[in-house]
């Protein structure tokens, strides 16, 4: 059965991007006198990455706000400048203090001593110099202490001074290590390993107009409390002329039922019904591809590892959406267990049978939609599955029975009989 079988279902490329040419009818026509229109493709407002397109620009002080916020600041840069920062955090600190140290020192008299000759006490043993000052800071702050420097009694400013910077060092410490601990902690690259497809698809689904997409987590881990919302986002004049270049519309994917709540260990397809709330209702396959508007998809969920919230982003244009298709199955049903090949799933298949008009006229016009007894390209794809099985079940029993001792001839028909039966039943 599964040898030398075809389907007429075509795979369609998932980089099929920028313009498309389109048919539009005429005026007062249905289907005839069609206009080619060449439609133009606006700015991707998220990227595949998650990133949005947006630069922001003449910001009233901006270095002023960004340093109020420093915590949030040191977390959000890049990590060489992390790391940059983090230097220079504790040598200047050490630069300060070992100025300090040695002003002190100079007021002092030490540095016309350097010997500390006879009775003559310095502020700080062994410090005679700059350098000498700033290695003593450096020991100070960071508690190294070789023995050879210490402050004395002879100079209550350096007494001082020594129980400050090490108040200071450990604030300076708190801050820096969490800072960086934060930036690693973050789960910002989780969303690395959460997948969308490439395409999103347009097909019945239960005898209702559907859109359609796929999501997967590529970790064993889960992705705790994850759900899902999907916005469209799209150009749009109001009645009165203003111009809202980011009209963002909520586009229903379950959350009235609570099924937009996902257990996402294997790939989801998440639907949207394109019912009378759907900002899709109107659009048929030609005004798809005419169209110039952009659906913006949000998965978030608690990491399983660190409970912290993670957010992933995809977006897909009208030039992305499939009409007509279905995804391939991914998920298939092994012996103890079930096996996810993610080989397909971003792939797609034709549906031909799906109506080319919108849901709206197929709500006004009542069009018949399929039978449950039609053709179903998942259901193929599972019973070549199970065949395949079967088949290696029964080539391992023919080798047993090869090895094994000849048996009457009455006893191998009936066996024959008894394999045959389940490949019939599979078949039918």
């Amino acid at each position: 059965m599964s040898e030398g079988r075809t389907h007429h279902y075509s795979f369609v490329s998932c980089e099929e991007r920028g313009l498309r040419l389109g048919t539009m009818p005429a005026v007062g026509s249905f289907g005839n006198g069609k206009i080619h229109t060449r439609r133009k493709c606006h700015s991707r407002f998220v990227n595949k990455t998650g990133q949005c397109n947006i630069h922001f620009s003449h910001m009233d002080e901006k270095s002023q706000r960004y340093i109020s916020d420093i915590f949030t600041t040191c977390v959000d840069i890049r990590w060489r400048y992390m790391f940059l920062l983090f230097s220079l955090a504790f040598v200047v600190s050490w630069l300060t203090f070992g100025l300090a140290y040695w002003l002190i020192g100079l007021q002092h008299g030490d540095m016309n001593n350097p010997a500390a000759e006879g009775s003559y006490i310095p502020c700080v043993m062994q410090v005679n110099t700059f350098v000498a000052a700033f290695l003593f800071s450096v020991e100070t702050q960071t508690t190294i202490g070789y023995g050879s420097r210490c402050v004395t009694e002879e100079c209550p400013a350096a007494v001082f001074m020594v129980v400050f910077q090490s108040i200071l060092g450990c604030i300076v410490d708190a801050f820096m290590i969490g800072a960086i601990m934060a930036k690693m902690a973050r789960p910002k690259k989780r969303a690395e390993t959460l997948l969308f497809s490439y395409n999103a698809v347009i097909a019945m689904r239960d005898g209702k107009l559907c859109l359609m997409f796929r999501v997967g987590n590529l970790r064993k881990s889960h992705i705790v409390e994850a759900h899902v919302r999907a916005q469209l986002v799209k150009p749009r004049v109001t009645e009165e002329g203003e111009y809202i270049p980011l009209d963002q519309i909520d586009m229903n994917v379950g959350y009235d039922k609570g099924i937009d709540r996902l257990f996402l260990v294997a790939p989801v397809t998440i639907i949207h019904e394109i019912d009378e709330e759907s900002p899709l209702f109107g659009i048929s396959k030609q005004d798809l591809e005419l169209s110039d508007f952009e659906i913006v998809i949000i998965l978030e969920g608690m990491v399983e590892a660190t409970a912290m919230t993670t957010q992933a982003r995809s977006s897909y244009l009208s030039s992305e959406i499939l009409w007509g298709h279905r995804f391939e199955p991914v998920v298939f049903e092994e012996k103890n267990q079930y096996r996810v090949d993610y080989a397909y799933f971003h792939k797609t298949f034709e549906v031909p049978s799906t109506p080319r008009c919108s849901a709206k006229d197929m709500e006004e016009r009542k069009f018949p939609t399929s039978s449950g007894n039609s053709f179903c390209y998942e259901n193929e794809m599972a019973f070549i599955n199970r065949d395949e099985e079967e088949e290696g079940e029964e080539d391992g029993k023919r080798q047993k029975d090869s090895m094994s001792p000849s048996k009457p001839v009455n006893e191998q028909v009936t066996s024959g009989q008894e394999e045959i039966s389940p490949r019939k039943e599979s078949e039918i």
